[in-house]
């Protein structure tokens, strides 16, 4: 496959990168920066709130990922978070390109019915913020039906780890272990990540990846 991933050079992103690559599909990484996340792959400076340069670099893509965050200046993420999303969604419009995967947040997911891991007394408000701008774009996402996008929410815990390959998914609910913990390495997520991309198996959806 041909991937365009944008954000390539984050936490999350890079570890997407890596792992397109060694499943030996040709991947360019897209940031500001345009250094390229893991040796040898292609790298490209771009800002994906710039619709004309999505449309040029998509071009010949067979799918685009987006590992794109929210901004953490200290300002309301959601508009300004909103904008990069409507933008890219608006160059792949424009290249003619269907597939989309998003790497998505995990505040939105369910903790019960109709009540989301954002809306808990006991939610972090340091990342609110960041949890609330991934909520609006995946309500975004689902008034789309003319791409055929998926919305990728890890773990509430995400980090760097082991890649085992071992891993659950799930839709909009909190996925937890024995203990009560969700949590998922971002080697692992990367893996479900890249499965969806090549798979294509939950179009127009969100999905949760947990241990």
């Amino acid at each position: 496959m041909r991937i365009v991933l944008f954000g390539a050079t984050g936490m999350v992103g890079r570890r997407i990168a890596a792992e397109v690559t060694q499943r030996g599909h040709r991947v360019m990484a897209v940031s500001r920066s345009g250094q390229s996340p893991v040796p040898g792959v292609t790298a490209a400076a771009a800002d994906a709130s710039d619709p004309s340069k999505v449309t040029f670099l998509v071009g010949a893509a067979d799918a685009v990922a987006s590992a794109c965050a929210p901004p953490r200046d200290g300002s309301d993420p959601v508009e300004p978070f909103l904008a990069v999303n409507r933008a890219l969604v608006r160059g792949l419009r424009e290249a003619g390109v269907r597939r989309l995967v998003v790497v998505g947040g995990a505040g939105s997911l369910e903790v019960a019915p109709g009540e989301e891991l954002c809306d808990q007394p006991d939610f972090p408000e340091a990342v609110r913020p960041e949890a609330l701008a991934h909520r609006a774009a995946l309500e975004y996402f689902r008034t789309l039906d003319d791409l055929d996008w998926t919305y990728v929410s890890p773990a509430a815990e995400i980090a760097p780890g082991d890649r085992t390959g071992r891993f659950r998914v799930d839709g909009d609910q909190l996925l937890t272990d024995e203990q009560g913990v969700s949590r998922i390495s971002a080697e692992d997520y990367a893996v479900a990540f890249v499965d969806e991309l090549e798979q294509g198996a939950h179009p127009r959806a969100r999905i949760s990846v947990a241990y």
